[in-house]
């Protein structure tokens, strides 16, 4: 009979060993799926956004004209959502300097002229008036002249199209232009459609925008960077289970 008993109460231990052990495996198990399904899902996310970046659409029109104070600040990065949107600003212009081998909306390459427009007491912005062979069609502009000009925020230029100089610009990026003066500078340009001194209209041709897109080439590598760190991730936590039942088993051996 206590042979019989001390079974008995063994195998009782031995149901309840295995019904702890069930519950506790069944609640890993639960863990490792809801976290590697939300981390296969943080992925999923990441390579929606690099499909995005690599299928980039036309950014929508805004025919409103905004202050350039309500779109950028100096010395900030200007917001993505402010490219493309037209502004208009007001001040004198304190530099004038030519853009070698730019390109047009229409693919036609050209010199550029591009004048620092101070806008502020010490706030300054580059200004595309126009191509570089009439820039002396408009002479009743001088430095003391106020205008008062609209056109489009663009982003700046990151490859230079020739070599800098006292009068000449690589590119239109006004990072470039910091150790020349003492203004704080706004990033990227206005591409001017219009510009009026109190005398009147100043008619000159114009610079055709390129086209604008929503996606940004280099952003479509960096979420894809992000897809391999969450699978990664995903896969560890699959494998991290398997990974101690070895160990479990040799301590099992020995005790």
């Amino acid at each position: 009979m206590p042979v019989c008993k001390n079974g008995s109460s063994y195998a009782r231990r031995m149901r309840a060993s295995i019904k702890k052990s069930v519950i506790q495996r069944l609640g890993e198990a639960l863990l490792v799926l809801f976290l590697v399904t939300i981390l296969i899902g943080l992925g999923l996310w990441q390579l929606d956004r690099a499909n995005e970046m690599s299928n980039p659409t036309v950014a929508p029109i805004d025919s409103r004209i905004y202050p350039l104070t309500e779109l950028a600040t100096p010395t900030g990065t200007i917001p993505a959502t402010s490219v493309g949107k037209q502004v208009r600003t007001s001040g004198n212009y304190i530099a004038n300097y030519k853009a070698p081998n730019q390109i047009d909306g229409n693919g036609k390459v050209a010199d550029w002229e591009v004048a620092l427009l101070q806008n502020e007491t010490d706030t300054a912005i580059l200004v595309v008036r126009g191509l570089w062979k009439e820039r002396l069609q408009s002479p009743e502009i001088a430095m003391s002249t106020k205008v008062e000009i609209t056109g489009t925020v663009m982003p700046r230029q990151f490859d230079d199209r020739a070599t800098n100089t006292p009068s000449q610009i690589s590119r239109l990026d006004s990072s470039i232009l910091v150790s020349a003066t003492n203004y704080q500078l706004y990033d990227g340009f206005i591409l001017e459609k219009s510009e009026q001194t109190r005398n009147g209209a100043i008619t000159r041709t114009r610079i055709l925008a390129p086209t604008l897109s929503s996606g940004v080439p280099g952003y479509y590598w960096q979420h894809i960077s992000y897809v391999v760190v969450w699978w990664f991730m995903a896969g560890l936590v699959l494998y991290a289970p398997f990974y101690q039942r070895p160990r479990r088993k040799v301590i099992e051996f020995y005790l």
